[in-house]
């Protein structure tokens, strides 16, 4: 499904911290058993449907993960940092500079787990979070980035 000639496409970068490649394969009780590879064609086909332009990374490493959010001229960010959400002041700060619209996305409920996964340093820049719902979390993710860029300036402005 093609989004109407008069709609402008919209870019949205997808980021998926450490560990995250080994989803279906690592903790399935807690993180399914959906791998990464299908959240990904999962969300291409929904971003196809908003009339979002994606890009859909994953990475172990910190450092690749900030690189990518400076590099980034996209309008929106729909980022799961995994363990790194609980630690990383680095990658909020990199967050804090994002221009964009930002989503926080976790397979699990970080409210439900260990103490220490409670607290998120990513949500300290998140425009909002959704958590505990498994993969279905990234396309939610994506139907409130489709809204939110699609809604006029003076929309924004009475929510």
């Amino acid at each position: 499904m093609n989004p109407p000639a008069s709609r402008p496409l919209h870019r949205v970068l997808i980021l998926n911290g450490p560990n995250l490649n080994q989803l279906g394969k690592r903790e399935p009780e807690i993180y399914g058993s959906t791998t990464l590879a299908t959240i990904e064609t999962l969300c291409r086909k929904h971003a196809q449907t908003h009339g979002l332009t994606m890009t859909f990374q994953q990475s172990n490493h910190e450092g690749v993960l900030i690189d990518a959010i400076q590099n980034s001229s996209d309008e929106a960010l729909i980022i799961n940092a995994a363990a790194l959400t609980h630690q990383s002041i680095a990658l909020l700060d990199s967050l804090r500079a994002f221009t964009g619209f930002i989503l926080e996305v976790h397979l699990s409920n970080i409210y439900k787990r260990e103490p220490y996964r409670r607290h998120s340093y990513i949500s300290e820049a998140a425009d909002g979070l959704i958590c505990g719902l498994g993969a279905q979390g990234y396309l939610l993710a994506l139907d409130a980035v489709a809204h939110h860029l699609n809604e006029s300036p003076k929309e924004k402005a009475h929510v």
